[in-house]
C-alpha cells in the first residue's frame, strides 16, 4: 500500500518535473516571441502554470518524504492502522459498515475508505477486535464495535 502510493506520487512528479524542464521553457520562450509580454495572455498563463506547477512538486515532495519514513514494521498487527479494512457494528442499528484506513492525500475515494485523520478514523484508530469506538457527532454519538480487523501486515493489496 505504501509503495503504491509512493509509485504514484513518484510518477506525477516525474511528469511535473519534465512540464517543468521541457515544456513550459519552451511555451516562455514561444510567448517571449510573441512580443509585447504586458498584454500577453500565453505568456501569463505559462508563468502561472509554471508556478502551480512548483507548488505541487513541492508538495509532492514533501509527500514522498513523509512516506519514506513510515516503518511498517511499526503498524499494530492486532491494533486499527493505516491500511486496515474494519468491520464494525452500530450498538444502536446493529447494522455493520466497512471501512478502509487510508492516506488523506487519495484523489478518489471508494466505497468505505476513510482517511486516519476523519472523525471516524480518529475514532477507530488504535482499536481493537471488541473494542467499543465512540463517533462524536454533532447531533449524537455513535458506538461502533470493532468486530473484524484486517492489518496492512495480513492485506494482500
Amino acid at each position: 500500500m505504501i509503495e503504491a502510493l509512493k509509485q504514484k506520487l513518484t510518477d506525477e512528479a516525474d511528469k511535473l518535473r519534465f512540464e517543468l524542464n521541457v515544456t513550459l521553457p519552451s511555451e516562455i520562450r514561444r510567448a517571449v516571441e510573441l512580443g509585447d509580454l504586458r498584454e500577453n495572455s500565453e505568456y501569463k498563463a505559462a508563468l502561472e502554470r509554471q508556478q502551480f506547477v512548483q507548488a505541487r512538486l513541492g508538495q509532492l515532495t514533501q509527500r514522498l518524504s513523509k512516506l519514506s519514513s513510515i516503518d511498517e514494521s511499526q503498524i499494530a498487527t492486532d491494533a486499527v492502522g493505516l491500511g486496515s479494512k474494519v468491520v464494525v457494528e452500530d450498538q444502536d442499528t446493529k447494522s455493520r459498515e466497512n471501512y478502509h484506513m487510508i492516506f488523506g492525500d487519495a484523489e478518489d475515494f471508494d466505497d468505505g475508505q476513510v482517511t486516519m485523520s476523519s472523525p471516524i478514523g480518529r475514532a477507530l484508530l488504535g482499536k481493537k477486535v471488541g473494542d467499543l469506538a465512540v463517533l462524536r457527532l454533532p447531533a449524537r454519538n455513535r458506538k461502533l464495535r470493532i468486530v473484524e480487523l484486517m492489518t496492512i501486515h495480513e492485506s494482500d493489496d
